[in-house]
């Protein structure tokens, strides 16, 4: 059974169910001052204590995938990573690479045209000089006869920092999310690029081409779009893509959206801040360059540069965000002919849970606004 596997969950949690219901059953039978009593209580407690403990621990780990399997948690080592040299025809050709495929965890996902298919890749940036990994998530359209011929609108998800992308697939539960709302009729089938900003780890680069560093912003707005849509069936326009992320995540998404209107037609930020943090895991962005550090700072650009023919989407809530003001600035900011939209709930904190409660608006608000052609 696997660390994050709901077998492994469910197990632990009945287990601490029936310790706890044989303490209360045996305690008053542990009631006596004799040393067998005393070990019986302390054995019972502890043993009821640590089930619990590991419950929770599971709970967490399957939301935040902060291990992913057993060897992973205890620190065993695992296999080395094997250098593979592609000929031509893979991604020296095509800059896309297609290492491993995984079913969705929903109804009928052992079949793409019923449930869709996780392709894994690794994307080699031909301007940036990045090469980083995503999953490519398709929805079971692309596999169907009737949607042969057919282009899918994209969206690029990003996490936040120092998050994993398949934080995405597993605790974000993105492509279960997308197939519900196409089932519901609420949503088109849309293509997902799941990955997290963090481009050259363990740095935070917050999406700026740094002089001398990586060329986060490049990757984004230039070679992920151009290099996905020459793998699948995509367009190429601003009207077929779209960009979303939670916290660094929605950060860069709404920069890239806004200083590139012409790569992306709708960005949305849950969670985001709105201006790039400077800290020990960012090093030095910019180097002195205050036309940079301002650019950086999405609510200057609002103020300074032209609106961009594109729209935004952000999130926050009443108690329990630190970005509420900054979101009501950012809303205000925003003009003709850049259009603006928000989700703004009375509480829900910087997590995974409040995430959940504004993916599935935030699709629908995504797929209005993209185009398959």
């Amino acid at each position: 059974m696997g660390l994050t596997g709901n077998a492994v969950l469910i197990l632990a949690i009945a287990l601490a169910v029936v310790l706890f219901a044989v303490t209360v059953w045996w305690w008053p039978r542990l009631a006596r001052r004799s040393v067998s009593a005393v070990f019986g209580r302390v054995g019972l407690l502890l043993s009821t204590q640590v089930a619990v403990f590991v419950s929770v621990g599971l709970m967490a780990n399957n939301s935040f995938l902060f291990y992913g399997s057993w060897a992973d948690l205890f620190g065993r080592k695992q296999e080395l990573g094997v250098v593979t040299d592609h000929a031509a025809g893979t991604l020296a050709a095509k800059n896309i690479v297609r290492v491993g495929t995984q079913r969705p965890d929903v109804p009928g996902g052992s079949r793409p045209a019923v449930g869709g298919r996780i392709d894994k890749v690794v994307i080699a940036g031909r301007h940036s000089g990045i090469e980083s990994s995503a999953y490519v998530y398709l929805p079971p359209e692309y596999f169907q006869p009737a949607y042969a011929r057919r282009k899918f609108p994209a969206l690029v998800v990003l996490t936040g920092y120092p998050g994993t992308s398949e934080n995405l697939i597993k605790g974000l539960q993105y492509p279960q999310t997308a197939l519900e709302r196409v089932r519901a009729g609420r949503a088109q089938p849309m293509i997902l690029v799941m990955m997290r900003p963090t481009l050259a780890p363990p740095r935070d680069t917050e999406c700026v081409d740094i002089q001398g560093g990586p060329k986060t912003e490049t990757f984004f707005a230039d070679d992920l779009p151009r290099t996905v849509s020459a793998a699948y069936r995509i367009g190429r326009h601003s009207r077929n893509w779209g960009i979303i992320g939670n916290s660094t995540g929605g950060y860069c998404a709404l920069k890239i959206g806004l200083h590139h209107p012409s790569r992306f037609t709708a960005s949305a930020g849950l969670s985001a801040y709105y201006k790039a943090a400077e800290d020990p895991t960012t090093g030095d962005l910019f180097h002195g360059d205050e036309a940079a550090r301002n650019r950086a700072d999405l609510l200057w650009t609002l103020d300074h540069g032209p609106q961009p023919d594109s729209s935004f989407l952000v999130t926050t809530s009443r108690h329990g965000e630190a970005n509420y003001l900054a979101t009501r600035q950012f809303v205000a900011k925003v003009h003709r002919p850049a259009q603006v939209s928000s989700i703004v709930l009375d509480s829900g904190g910087h997590n995974f849970n409040t995430w959940r409660r504004e993916i599935p608006a935030a699709l629908e608000w995504m797929s209005s606004r993209l185009s398959e052609n």
